[in-house]
């Protein structure tokens, strides 16, 4: 039985400037499809249940784009509550124990990153184990990196593999920290204090579809015969 998976489509995608002034991030179109259908293809072919997104900014546009699949909706209203808040309001939707979390704004090529991250979990080790990418496979990120990885596959913050918004946790510390409205940051640091935070680096390429150019990226990315 595959692990429930969290969406993440809330956010206001301030970096996508005027192409977000009347839609959400997520139903921006990348090679002729909204980018949220590129991460449901993947999360589809690797048979994640239930399926859950969270809403904010423009919400009836995802719920109508979304009408008639098999998907929970989690309406983060009046206000956005941050990747770490809106994974805990998600949670009776979502059910007990271990999920994966995605974000909405990349592209993959290479093997199906659900299956990989999958293979790697060890929930007797792990506390969340988070999927980073390669600096010199991450297109369109042009920073240092996010975490470095040990060879145990233990996490530290600081310049190495790029997060890549996918990842499997547990999700039960979430109850601990008093805000409405945190990032997920805040989970990870404590994981990070015990040890149990992990990483791993995917096999192929990924593009951070964050901003306007990385739209142009990331269809050269998808359309490359071999990378």
């Amino acid at each position: 039985m595959s692990l429930p998976l969290m969406l993440f489509a809330a956010g206001f995608g301030t970096r996508m400037g005027a192409l977000t002034a009347t839609r959400p991030k997520p139903l921006i179109e990348v090679a002729g499809r909204p980018l949220i259908d590129h991460a449901l293809d993947l999360v589809t072919a690797h048979g994640a249940a239930p399926v859950v997104a969270n809403l904010h900014y423009l919400p009836d546009q995802l719920a109508q784009h979304l009408a008639g699949r098999d998907i929970r909706l989690s309406h983060e209203t009046p206000e956005i509550l941050e990747t770490g808040g809106g994974l805990r309001a998600a949670l009776p939707l979502l059910g007990p124990g271990p999920v994966f979390t995605m974000n909405t704004d990349a592209v993959w090529r290479g093997p199906n990153p659900l299956d990989h991250l999958a293979r790697l979990w060890r929930p007797a080790e792990m506390d969340a184990l988070l999927l980073c990418i390669p600096r010199a496979q991450a297109v369109g990120d042009n920073g240092a990196g996010d975490f470095h990885i040990a060879p145990d596959g233990r996490a530290t913050r600081g310049a190495g593999s790029v997060y890549s918004g996918l990842q499997i946790v547990k999700p039960d510390l979430l109850h601990t920290i008093p805000e409405r409205a945190f990032s997920l940051n805040r989970l990870w640091d404590m994981m990070l204090a015990d040890g149990r935070l992990y990483a791993a680096d995917y096999p192929g390429h990924w593009c951070d579809v964050g901003r306007p150019e990385g739209i142009s990226l990331a269809e050269t990315l998808l359309a490359a015969p071999d990378v």
